[in-house]
């Protein structure tokens, strides 16, 4: 087994300085505890993941090509991108210059940089479970999170299509619920971690969004969980603010149900961010919020 890496560049795109600020708090806080450092890429730019791929396939490549050449030329090994959406576009970028030689000559001239394959796009459920070891999660946990029963939600972007994405079954993906059994949670299955909540229709055509959203919850309560886990800014927004049942299920980042197992500082400050309050939830399963 090689060596797990302790540095990684990290792209935390728009939504995670904005409103996915407790993705990003979290995610920094609990790689800083399993002893792994984040660089964050300086002058990263957007990925276009909300529109560039619909205004041209070309845009779609040179965006996230940006980033991969600010990480190459940093030197700090891969890039983590925390975002479902940023992962899946700069996932698809890197696979366009890898086997589109046209389409990387292009985004070489116009960037003035050379592509060398070096740097691999990751995700931090892919490093969590596969580099850092579900073992070495367990020993940092201080609070288990038994009483807590939830689902674990994938969305359309993290696991899609799988070769592209290349780190976990596409229709039945394990990693997440794994790492959450790791935490001590009690990870209920579910059929629906895959199915689209309507984020990006949620805008445009709110009834949508408002029915599909609320179709998942009801399934979690089904299953039942008390709270949905996700690793998505887009889908973490739109499943709390599209629910049109009551009361609302709360809907948690990964990485913040990690803080908490760690007894990490700033978890509190986070939840109070979300627009359904987690704390009912957490104080029902005896866990401190």
């Amino acid at each position: 087994m090689s060596e797990r890496p302790t540095e990684f560049s990290y792209y935390p795109g728009c939504s995670l300085h904005a409103t996915g600020i407790e993705y990003d708090l979290s995610t920094r806080a609990v790689f800083g505890a399993l002893g792994v450092t984040l660089v964050e890429l300086k002058d990263w730019v957007c990925c276009g993941a909300s529109s560039a791929h619909s205004a041209g396939a070309a845009l779609a490549v040179d965006l996230p090509a940006i980033n991969l050449a600010l990480a190459q030329d940093a030197g700090h090994g891969d890039l983590l991108a925390p975002c479902a959406a940023c992962f899946n576009r700069s996932k698809a970028a890197d696979h366009a210059l890898r086997t589109d030689p046209a389409r990387r000559q292009a985004a070489e001239s116009l960037i003035g940089f050379r592509y060398t394959g070096a740097v691999r796009v990751r995700n931090p459920l892919d490093v969590v479970v596969n580099d850092v070891g579900l073992e070495a999660l367990a020993g940092h946990v201080r609070r288990p999170l038994a009483g807590l029963p939830v689902v674990a939600y994938y969305g359309c972007l993290l696991v899609r299509p799988p070769h592209l994405m290349e780190f976990d079954d596409p229709e039945h993906p394990r990693v997440m619920g794994r790492i959450l059994e790791a935490l001590g949670a009690g990870v209920r299955e579910w059929s629906y971690a895959v199915d689209c909540c309507g984020g990006s229709a949620s805008l445009a055509r709110a009834d949508i969004a408002s029915r599909l959203v609320t179709d998942l919850a009801g399934h979690a309560r089904e299953a039942g969980a008390a709270a949905i886990v996700t690793a998505c800014p887009l889908c973490q927004m739109n499943l709390e603010m599209r629910q049109a049942k009551r009361p609302p299920m709360p809907v948690f980042y990964f990485t913040e149900l990690m803080a908490l197992a760690f007894g990490l500082p700033g978890t509190r400050a986070w939840f109070r961010k979300h627009l359904i309050d987690p704390r009912p939830a957490l104080r029902a399963a005896g866990l401190p919020a």
